[in-house]
């Protein structure tokens, strides 16, 4: 059974928002309704109304829930906007009002919060997508899991989410108590992804508040319990979610996944670039799909190109933490959904992970990716 969007927005007309019905204050995102009768929605607030109005938040989703054919609702508040930016009717016609001319004061910067339980977390980054950053997040994660460490992974790419592939799973997490849901668990690591939360060809045609709503909504309201490690999987690129993300996120460092070739490594920087502002350390850089060995011949190619990644972490002065071969069974095993980590254990590719993980697990846990590099004076 479809639901319509004005199915949705009859049932919003029963929730009131300060005398006005939800439905008609102006303040609803799009509404996204999946052919499996799950139904995303976000509402625009203020900073300081976060607390005031998660009761109607919560009476917004019980409202859509009685609906016939609804199996899930995901309805969330979005404040990242300035102050002003909720106008009334006569400054929307183009009458503007005091609050919403500039104010000349500095943006507000999201301030970093722990997650309960987990004890590190480290961004998997790219400035660009298709330089394999996911894939090397599943097995970064499952590595550090083949090392004896409690690992979780957020799939943060809301656009393209990869880990319900990668790691074979499916199905929708299961509800827990109030908000938290409980992660699905892929090989021994916690995974959590939106993903999991609609259709596999659904379009998150969303803007970036409501984005950022639902990483954090992923971050906070998932039981992640005791870890070690928290991988995440950031979204290519260097906007708004990536900014807010690394400035929201306490996170002990990134690592920097990059092709050999100088149009990726041209990104990476600008990677490095963005992470280094925010005053998160960069724990190394990785070179994915490094040279490529014929399977027939056993002849080494440089399709890519080779040894533009170390090249470019030596000019950066950050560590480089090794090279990944473009390999058929990598790519084969990506979409069977039985990482590399688990279906060859001992092979090449696993080894090649291990030693990454090594390598970034002793940065963070000694915490030497977060002292300032050595000054050097000359008297």
């Amino acid at each position: 059974m479809t639901i319509s969007r004005d199915e949705v927005l009859a049932a919003l007309a029963t929730v009131d928002l300060a005398g006005t019905p939800l439905a008609g204050s102006g303040r609803l995102s799009e509404i996204a309704v999946d052919s499996a009768g799950r139904i995303s929605l976000a509402i625009a607030i203020e900073p300081s109304e976060a607390a005031a109005l998660e009761s109607v938040r919560a009476a917004a989703e019980a409202a859509i829930r009685v609906l016939p054919g609804v199996t899930g609702v995901f309805v969330s508040l979005t404040a990242d906007r300035p102050r002003g930016a909720l106008q009334a009717p006569a400054a929307r016609a183009g009458v503007q009002s005091e609050d919403a001319r500039p104010s000349g004061r500095t943006p507000r910067v999201p301030v970093p919060q722990a997650i309960p339980g987990v004890a590190q977390i480290v961004a998997v980054a790219s400035g660009k997508g298709g330089v394999g950053k996911s894939t090397l997040a599943c097995n970064l994660a499952l590595a550090f899991q083949a090392n004896g460490l409690r690992v979780g992974l957020l799939d943060a790419d809301i656009y393209g989410p990869s880990a319900p592939k990668l790691f074979g799973l499916s199905g929708k997490p299961r509800l827990i108590s109030g908000r938290i849901i409980e992660p699905l668990d892929g090989f021994g690591v916690k995974v959590m992804s939106i993903g999991f939360l609609v259709e596999e060809d659904s379009a998150m045609i969303w803007r970036g508040p409501m984005v950022m709503s639902a990483i954090t909504q992923m971050l906070r309201e998932v039981a992640w319990g005791d870890l070690d490690i928290l991988v995440v999987d950031m979204p290519p690129g260097t906007g708004d979610a990536q900014l807010t993300l690394a400035q929201a996120t306490p996170l002990a460092g990134a690592v920097i996944v990059s092709t050999p070739q100088d149009l990726a490594l041209i990104d990476a920087r600008r990677g490095v670039a963005m992470f280094r502002k925010v005053a998160v350390p960069i724990l190394g850089i990785v070179e994915n799909m490094a040279t490529f060995v014929c399977p027939n011949c056993g002849s080494v190619s440089p399709i890519f190109g080779h040894g533009g990644a170390r090249h470019e972490a030596e000019r950066l002065g950050v560590p480089f933490l090794g090279e990944i071969p473009l390999d058929m069974a990598l790519r084969e095993s990506s979409d069977a959904g039985r990482p590399l980590m688990v279906d060859q254990p001992t092979g090449p590719h696993a080894t090649a992970f291990r030693a990454i993980a090594d390598a970034v697990w002793r940065r963070v846990a000694s915490g030497e990716a977060a002292r300032p590099a050595p000054r050097i004076v000359i008297a």
